[in-house]
């Protein structure tokens, strides 16, 4: 064993654990800043892509770093090693199925149960501001409904034998339970409307609920608009549904 060997091995075990490190922080300092507003959004996602790039690296020489220390009896590198290699599949692991989750989904950030006719925002507009990065709120009836309809089957309008009435109150009541801030809950118009953050970037999607009276009861009608970004990784199909599964359960 010489001494450059030996210097060798221990910056490969170094680089590693270095490596697993910033790649979990660099994705979390990504989304703190966006969600505190020090940075926009594009530079919170590239700092985010980064660190996903990061980890991927760190755990492919990870795991060759452990296949060389236990070959070789490394056992003072062994520590750096595993810990870096272990931050970084972690990493690769939970940030790998989000990216994997945006590709598999259309990009697109308008949902509506109601393609031919969706449901309009009031107060909503005032709150979303003005600038580049920031989306419309006109649906584009040629482009979306078929992206949509291909992508998100289960996104359909939900049928309650309810009155209006009962069926407003009931949506008045489990959208706050399920993380949604009511900013205008309108009886009149049988309209409400709420926002939405997620967790980690503080992303805010603006829903609307529709209420309209039927032969039977009430037909209710979601939509969810992303304020920012092309694509929502599929984050406002799910939260409709989420919004029509539990209006159903409080409506039965």
């Amino acid at each position: 064993m010489n001494t450059t060997d030996t210097t060798q091995r221990v910056w490969w075990s170094r680089a590693v654990m270095i490596g697993g490190i910033l790649a979990v922080a660099l994705p979390l300092l990504g989304a703190l800043g966006t969600h505190t507003g020090i940075w926009n959004f594009k530079l919170g996602l590239l700092v985010w892509v980064i660190g996903l790039l990061i980890g991927v690296i760190s755990f492919v020489a990870g795991i060759v770093a452990v296949i060389v220390v236990l070959r070789r009896n490394r056992t003072a590198d062994r520590s750096r090693v595993f810990v870096g290699t272990a931050l970084a599949a972690v990493v690769v692991g939970f940030l790998g199925v989000q990216f994997l989750g945006a590709m598999g989904v259309p990009p697109i950030h308008d949902i509506t149960t109601d393609v031919a006719d969706p449901p309009s925002y009031d107060a909503v507009v005032k709150l979303r501001g003005e600038g580049p990065d920031i989306n419309t709120l006109t649906y584009d009836a040629e482009k979306l409904p078929p992206l949509q309809k291909a992508a998100y089957p289960k996104v359909v309008p939900l049928d309650v034998s309810a009155a209006p009435a009962a069926a407003f109150d009931a949506v008045a009541a489990v959208l706050p339970g399920l993380g949604l801030e009511v900013v205008n809950a309108d009886p009149n118009a049988l309209r409400i409307e709420a926002v939405a953050t997620t967790f980690w970037f503080g992303f805010k999607d603006d829903v609307v609920v529709r209420i309209r009276p039927t032969d039977t009861g009430s037909r209710i009608d979601v939509r969810s608009v992303s304020r920012v970004g092309v694509g929502d990784s599929g984050a406002n199909a799910k939260r409709i549904v989420r919004i029509l599964d539990a209006i159903k359960a409080k409506t039965a």
